[in-house]
């Protein structure tokens, strides 16, 4: 789920202290990317409709990126992509997760659809959606197999720059979804020009779903919204059966969590 991270020097010695041969912090993640030295998770989304058997359970997943260290392994996203926002390498990034993408769904996939996040500064990336579009069309994937997740505070800081990428990759055929929402506020205005395929609730909201009615209702409200801008609704944060239960009974379409699907590396997820 795509975050602004805020970069201080304290956090860049901290960087230069933990990780060997990040001395040149940029420089290391430019090697990374030209080595190819990420990796692809994905943690698929169960749709919760009823009769649903084998595939049709999991329509689509998100895909997650950890970086490979030699001596630590899998680094998750929480110790790089604070570094790659300092440095506005973000869609640099997001190009590799898409390229790589691309190339799974067309070596053959279980699953489908892949949501990729994207960042504050690859909506402001006008180049961006063209070099998606190129991808697609070169592997002979569908324009609608790879949606881009956006977060809601990204929308609500740069909804211009949201609003203009939305309508660029709606040009292709791409889907769309917003993440992180009712974080803040229910706040619906913003999503009627961005042409939406889903909403994926936040966590704190689905956490407490069995516990304070209001979550209920605020829940309620996002159904009804996505229902008449024709959007699917994704729970996100979904750890316990009971909200399982709870989500089919107020309407919610698909679940995404620990409790519906560990992340897992994206080869032994979706390869048929």
């Amino acid at each position: 789920m795509p975050l602004e991270y805020l970069v201080d020097e304290k956090f860049l010695e901290r960087m230069d202290r933990e990780l060997a041969g990040w001395r040149d912090p940029a420089g290391r993640l430019r090697a990374a990317l030209d080595k190819n030295e990420f990796t692809l998770f994905c943690q698929p989304i169960a749709a919760l409709g009823p009769g649903l058997r084998g595939d049709e359970r999991f329509p689509m997943a998100e895909v997650l990126v950890r970086l490979r260290e030699e001596e630590r392994a899998l680094l998750p996203p929480g110790e790089f992509l604070p570094v790659f926002e300092h440095y506005g390498m973000m869609p640099q990034l997001d190009r590799w997760v898409v390229r790589h993408t691309v190339r799974h769904l067309a070596a053959g996939s279980r699953i489908g659809r892949f949501t990729v996040n994207v960042s504050g500064q690859t909506l402001q990336d006008a180049a961006f959606p063209g070099f998606v579009a190129a991808e697609l069309r070169a592997a002979g994937v569908a324009m609608n197999a790879v949606m881009f997740e956006i977060d809601e505070s990204d929308v609500l800081a740069r909804l211009e720059a949201a609003v203009r990428f939305a309508s660029a990759v709606k040009a292709y055929g791409g889907g769309l979804l917003i993440d992180g929402f009712c974080r803040r506020s229910v706040s619906f205005g913003p999503l009627q020009n961005l042409r939406l395929d889903y909403l994926k609730v936040d966590g704190s909201v689905i956490r407490k779903l069995l516990t304070h009615v209001g979550m209920q209702t605020k829940l309620q409200a996002v159904v009804r919204v996505a229902e008449a801008l024709q959007a699917g609704v994704v729970a996100e944060c979904v750890e316990e059966q009971d909200v399982l239960v709870r989500l089919k009974a107020l309407g919610v379409g698909y679940a995404q969590g620990f409790g519906v699907h560990q992340p897992q590396p994206i080869e032994r997820v979706a390869r048929p």
